[in-house]
């Protein structure tokens, strides 16, 4: 028996919960990439580049291109872009909300000013 769906979605954003990943995913949205291009932007050791790449690789996300001694990757499949962006909408959304919260608690914060200190009104 296979394993149930939400499992698999389980598994599947377990895959994408990783800063590195997340922003392999992120260039491989704007083109392809090769690898040397991608540890100028990702900023972390080939080696560990590498290991988020056979990651992603395992997943199905990425594909790789041989083209001589250059290793070039791509998206699987242009939905991925298209998670990425829902996300980001989402998160805009979220810190949006989160933000207004923090300026209504900012404004109803009693004063706490010492009476001596607070500005008198004209």
């Amino acid at each position: 028996m296979s394993a149930p769906l939400y499992q698999l979605k389980a598994e599947f954003f377990k895959t994408l919960g990783h800063p590195v990943r997340i922003r392999v995913l992120e260039l491989l949205s704007e083109r392809e990439h090769a690898v040397s291009e991608m540890l100028l932007e990702v900023g972390v050791e080939a080696a560990h580049l590498s290991q988020q790449l056979a990651v992603l690789r395992r997943a199905n996300l990425v594909v790789p291109r041989r083209e001589g001694s250059a290793v070039y990757y791509s998206l699987a499949n242009p939905q991925v872009a298209e998670l990425l962006r829902v996300a980001r909408s989402l998160l805009s959304g979220v810190l949006t909300g989160q933000a207004e919260l923090l300026a209504d608690l900012k404004a109803a914060e009693p004063d706490t000013t010492p009476p001596t200190r607070r500005r008198r009104s004209s």
